[in-house]
């Protein structure tokens, strides 16, 4: 120990035998460098783990009373708490045979060694599996910060880029298409001088939340930058990506989210790019160019998609749907689908007709209908 060095600075060590000599020999090779605590059977050094967050390692004979050293083993490699499956774990043995070295790498154990190993090598070994504990941590922690955004759960955009990639290479070997689409709030800066950064922010995590229950299972949606999100679609047409964005888009504009106990009103925009429609040669361009035309789109106006002249799939929309556009005064979003509209009116017409003893031209609707229909075939 250092001077000065208080024992509550040292890591904490567990050292599990039913013989007190052996714990004492083991106490006076560790208490330089270690706080130890001591146990003298498995059943009483569970216990003690399961409540002592501060242990680093255990140190366990293999023989004792009420739980044996492989049972205490089994028991922590099989605890649901992640800090006790991962936790260093030297089984110390009087007869080190094969049998039991097999047996013991079989439950997980860390390290192995017979009682007549000198303290020089108990403190070896056991230093090298706690850096290597910390190491794996470290890495652990790393991960998760290049994965997942710690206060909204979504991909970072450095994750994202990986993502792409993984996209892109299924692409080429099943001849299929990957989109991406870049979403970012319109003023977004505005935004926040207006509201105050907390309530966009909670704004912005309520439309991900939103966004993440409509994109597919096998899409990755994530962070792009402030207020902007990307969504990555392995085997989606372009087309078929900018229908959907026009419908997150128009939801958008149409609903409201509220924030702040404020109900506000936003617009997005969207820019697209696909392999291997655009002539991108990385994930990292493929992602900067839907950014780009996500800008792009904002620069013209905002509230509105840019997809690099590619247009979305016509597909039918309900009549609850329709009458909420045409709510929103947005009649030319309704005007492309009147038709199929008026064919699912048609019964319901019908039974008007009767009812009200109307005399309607429904006949004629029908007519016209038909010959539309004729017209686009």
């Amino acid at each position: 120990m250092s001077p000065g060095a208080d024992v509550a600075d040292l890591p904490r060590i567990l050292v599990v035998d039913d013989s007190r000599v052996v714990r004492m020999s083991l106490v006076q090779q560790l208490k330089t460098d270690y706080e130890v605590r001591e146990e003298s059977d498995g059943e009483a050094a569970w216990q003690t783990l399961v409540i002592d967050q501060t242990i680093k390692a255990v140190i366990s004979d293999l023989q004792m009373p009420k739980l044996n050293g492989y049972q205490l083993l089994e028991r922590i490699r099989s605890s649901k708490l992640r800090r006790l499956q991962l936790l260093p774990f030297i089984l110390l043995s009087g007869e080190e045979s094969e049998e039991e070295r097999l047996g013991a790498q079989a439950l997980g154990v860390s390290d192995f060694l017979t009682k007549g190993a000198g303290s020089a090598e108990l403190a070896t070994r056991l230093k090298n599996l706690l850096a290597l504990t910390e190491a794996k941590e470290n890495i652990e922690s790393d991960r998760e910060q290049m994965v997942q955004d710690p206060l909204s759960g979504l991909f970072t955009r450095k994750y994202l880029e990986v993502q792409v990639a993984q996209a892109l290479s299924h692409s080429v070997r099943h001849h299929v298409e990957t989109s991406i689409m870049v979403i970012g709030f319109d003023d977004f800066a505005g935004l926040v001088e207006r509201l105050g950064r907390s309530v966009v922010t909670e704004v912005a995590n309520r439309f991900a939340r939103m966004l993440a229950g409509k994109v597919r299972h096998e899409d990755s949606l994530g962070h792009f930058g402030d207020g902007q999100f990307a969504v990555v679609s392995p085997g989606t047409a372009a087309s078929f990506c900018y229908t959907f964005a026009e419908r997150v888009r128009e939801a958008v504009e149409i609903g409201r989210l509220s924030a702040g106990g404020q109900t506000i009103a936003v617009t997005i925009s969207i820019g697209i790019a696909s392999m291997p429609g655009d002539a991108v040669d990385s994930a990292a361009g493929l992602l900067d160019l839907a950014g780009q035309r996500m800008r792009r789109a904002m620069a013209g106006g905002g509230n509105r998609t840019e997809a690099g002249g590619v247009r979305p799939v016509m597909r039918p929309i309900s009549i609850n749907r329709a009458l909420e556009l045409l709510a929103a005064r947005r009649s030319a979003a309704v005007r492309p689908h009147v038709a199929g509209l008026a064919r699912q009116l048609l019964p319901l017409l019908r039974l008007i007709d009767e009812e009200l003893g109307l005399a309607l031209p429904l006949a004629e609707l029908e007519q016209r209908l038909s010959e539309r229909n004729s017209t686009r075939k």
